[in-house]
């Protein structure tokens, strides 16, 4: 065979093997690049003291050294290789922890506007670090238990396959954290006014979220007061 029809032969059959992939390229499942965030700027007026800095698990059987805080970031890095911290005005109580610990503090520079302030500071900085989803939850919470959050990165490929933006645990009827929020999802909260709050932005986009239930009480549980921190001994 001449070389010039030869080579026309094999650049035709090449083409016909890259074809294939290239229509199956943009179809392919793309791996969410996480970021854990941890919101821990409260004041804990009712508790008395940092909510952060509480015993974890709680006194007297704790001997571990751990805090709400340190077993947040703790569990967080079992599954992302980033952990972001807000504070707000007890930035330098939590800082020695949240180094320690190997996470980064951002700092809310004021977060008297409230929870959704942080979560809006947090977020920011997820996107400015160049991760396109983020693993939420708020200090004031027992970790939950770790193939909760494998359930959950489970079930969040499975949703952003089908279009959704987020996954929320549920236990018993009730909702609860870490939530897994993704790319679409930062921006609806982002866009959200000041005045909103979290709970308003998910009401307003359930038909974009999964809520998945999950056999983890711990999910649900807040800890506002010491007689419920009390109650988890």
């Amino acid at each position: 065979m001449p070389f010039p029809a030869l080579l026309s032969r094999l650049c035709i059959s090449r083409l016909l093997l890259f074809l294939p992939y290239q229509r199956y390229r943009p179809h392919m499942a793309r791996t969410a690049a996480f970021c854990g965030l941890i919101l821990a700027a409260g004041e804990s007026s009712r508790m008395g003291r940092d909510k952060a800095l509480l015993p974890w698990p709680p006194q007297p059987t704790n001997s571990t050294g751990e805090t709400f805080l340190s077993a947040a970031i703790r569990l967080f890095f079992s599954h992302v290789d980033e952990v972001l911290v807000v504070a707000g005005k007890n930035q330098a109580a939590l800082a020695p922890i949240i180094y320690a610990n190997g996470a980064t503090l951002i700092v809310n520079p004021d977060p008297e506007r409230g929870q959704f302030s942080s979560l809006q500071v947090g977020l920011q900085e997820v996107l400015n670090r160049g991760r396109d989803a983020a693993m939420v939850t708020l200090v004031d919470r027992p970790p939950v238990r770790p193939g909760t959050i494998e359930k959950l990165q489970t079930a969040f490929d499975g949703a952003t396959a089908k279009r959704k933006w987020a996954v929320i645990p549920e236990y018993d009827g009730k909702h609860g954290h870490p939530i897994l929020l993704g790319r679409e999802m930062l921006t609806v909260f982002l866009s959200a006014p000041n005045s909103s709050n979290a709970r308003d932005v998910e009401h307003a986009n359930q038909s974009a979220i999964e809520y998945v239930p999950v056999d983890d009480p711990l999910v649900t549980v807040n800890v506002d007061t010491p007689e419920q921190y009390a109650a988890l001994s």
